[in-house]
């Protein structure tokens, strides 16, 4: 009997020497988000990196994703990081651009850049560095960005938009530096409620027209449904960041090994989550004109009259921080622009499929 028990303590403790993370602490973060629970963004965003960092980490590090609401109200999930309520958030810098008006640049603007443009520059021409650097260690934050969208929707809207002087009075949803420009150069009247809100409102005609997010995110909410129009290109937001930002105690308390395998989740769901949306935009799109929506294509005139106006709100706000003592909006925009006009020079090299 006594041999059967030693062999038996032998054997637990091979399992164990074997298994280097079964008795590992795990670690647990809340994270909240600003769109509802099993919505598109919250699915392919969050629940996809949930689902890498467990695997990647082998579950030593759990992600409690919750909707918004659930914790924290929509817009108050960068504050609730920030202040210890929960140990990371998942958001977009657009709801940043009131508050620092730098974040715009990361967040997407009329006239910005385009989905690959705007990847290739942050991965791989120090875009991230400088975001990281400049505005989320201010903040006591390390961002972790999960999502780079393809072009939005410019709008949904209850009449139709063809010109410039359609904007004029137009009581339309939206946030970040859209909202700015709308106001500014277009005379439009913007409004910002949180996304849960937005089919409801356009529904009871509360706005003339809103704008989300890109042709498959916006189908499942069901715009198309209570609104006859559709309004295109999205030069209002030709892509945009969302990420999840965890307290700098938090992530420096991580192991260098953990941070590199949070880090590949981040880049791996921010891959995958790309192609699901262009892969679903281009269904969504056939699926609008089935439904009878009728799709409005802007004029390139009218194009590159926004993208105007979006470069001049830009650097306009620019130039007001600096004139605070902070350039470095200034700095990141110059080198944002550089990046841009070089790919644009340069892109006619890649193949695009169009009739």
């Amino acid at each position: 009997m006594k041999i059967l028990k030693t062999l038996a303590a032998s054997a637990i403790l091979s399992s164990a020497l074997l298994s280097p993370l079964a008795n590992a602490a795990e670690i647990t973060w809340k994270v909240p988000s600003s769109v509802p629970e099993g919505s598109f963004f919250y699915n392919n965003f969050l629940k996809r990196f949930a689902g890498h960092v467990g695997d990647l980490t082998d579950k030593q590090i759990k992600v409690r994703a919750f909707g918004a609401g659930v914790i924290v109200p929509a817009f108050k999930v960068y504050e609730s990081v920030q202040d210890g309520i929960v140990e990371a958030g998942h958001s977009t810098p657009s709801y940043l651009v009131n508050q620092d008006p730098t974040n715009a640049i990361f967040a997407g603007f009329p006239g910005g850049m385009s989905p690959e443009a705007m990847m290739a520059w942050l991965y791989e021409d120090g875009g991230l560095e400088l975001m990281q650097d400049y505005r989320r260690e201010k903040m006591g934050l390390h961002s972790l960005i999960i999502g780079i969208g393809t072009s939005e929707i410019l709008a949904h809207a209850n009449k139709p938009i063809n010109k410039i002087e359609d904007f004029a009075n137009l009581k339309y949803r939206t946030s970040g530096a859209w909202a700015g420009v709308l106001k500014d150069y277009l005379n439009g009247v913007p409004t910002v409620v949180p996304p849960g809100e937005i089919y409801t409102l356009l529904q009871r005609k509360g706005v003339d027209a809103v704008e989300w997010a890109t042709p498959g995110s916006n189908l499942s909410e069901g715009f198309h449904e209570v609104a006859p129009y559709i309004i295109v290109p999205g030069i209002h937001q030709p892509t945009f960041v969302w990420e999840v930002v965890v307290k700098t105690e938090t992530w420096d308390s991580l192991s260098k090994d953990l941070q590199t395998k949070v880090e590949a989740a981040a880049r791996l769901t921010t891959m995958e989550a790309y192609l699901r949306f262009a892969n679903a935009d281009i269904k969504a799109m056939d699926k609008y004109r089935d439904f009878g929506t009728e799709i409005i294509t802007l004029d390139k005139s009218v194009l590159s009259q926004i993208r105007g106006y979006g470069h001049q709100w830009m650097k306009a706000r620019a130039n007001e921080q600096t004139a605070k003592g902070d350039n470095s909006m200034n700095s990141i925009l110059d080198e944002y622009f550089a990046y841009q006009k070089a790919w644009s020079r340069n892109s006619s090299v890649f193949v695009r499929d169009a009739d």
